[in-house]
């Protein structure tokens, strides 16, 4: 076996693997330098409807005709023949003479990956905010209390002191922001407040 032919069987075993491994979203493609009409070695995937056998492309024949072509083309953008995009990449491999004999090209089928990228967006993007802040964890007790110190403490008060315009709108603010669901958030409440059960639910009336 030739050198160039042993170079071709073993990219043909990468070619192989590399396409089975992404099946359905790329295209992998060797291609035999030497041989520009039936350029076509080994293909995988098969996105673009070409066989083996068929001729090279512009790509390809630029490599043939020019030894300083670039050994690898990396991401350029590429179109299959029904229109949806890609991303190609194209490897020249040279014999120890330095001569391209092979080239394995990968065509990504970008179209499917942009449809992803797109849902991914809808699905992250938010509406108008609420109309308060939202904490998507349970409330405590602890911290039905610590409010409770707070909302007294910045309008000089003890929770026992607060008037009683003061007390319904904390007792209504906590019930906005779920505090009353804390379990035994009333008794709580009431021991705090200085109040009784009863006032805690007129001041929610």
């Amino acid at each position: 076996m030739t050198e160039d032919e042993l170079l071709l069987r073993e990219a043909e075993k990468i070619a192989q693997a590399v396409g089975r491994m992404f099946l359905g979203l790329c295209e992998v493609v060797l291609h035999d330098l030497r041989d520009p009409a039936h350029a076509v070695r080994a293909i995988e995937g098969g996105l673009s409807g070409r066989a083996v056998g068929d001729p090279a492309t512009e790509l390809g024949l630029a490599r043939i005709a020019d030894p300083g072509f670039p050994d690898v083309l990396q991401n350029y953008p590429n179109r299959f023949p029904d229109g949806r995009p890609a991303k190609s990449t194209s490897i020249g491999l040279r014999n120890s003479a330095g001569d391209y004999v092979a080239a394995l090209c990968l065509n990504l089928d970008v179209s499917l990956l942009g449809s992803a990228a797109r849902a991914l967006t809808r699905l992250a993007r938010a509406d108008e905010p609420a109309p308060l802040t939202e904490s998507l964890r349970a409330r405590t007790a602890d911290e039905l209390r610590a409010l409770v110190e707070d909302y007294a403490t910045e309008r000089g008060h003890t929770p026992r002191s607060l008037p009683a315009a003061g007390k319904k709108d904390l007792v209504r603010t906590l019930k906005e922001r779920g505090f009353l669901d804390v379990k035994n958030a009333v008794p709580v409440l009431t021991d705090l407040l200085g109040i009784s059960r009863a006032s805690v639910y007129n001041y929610l009336r």
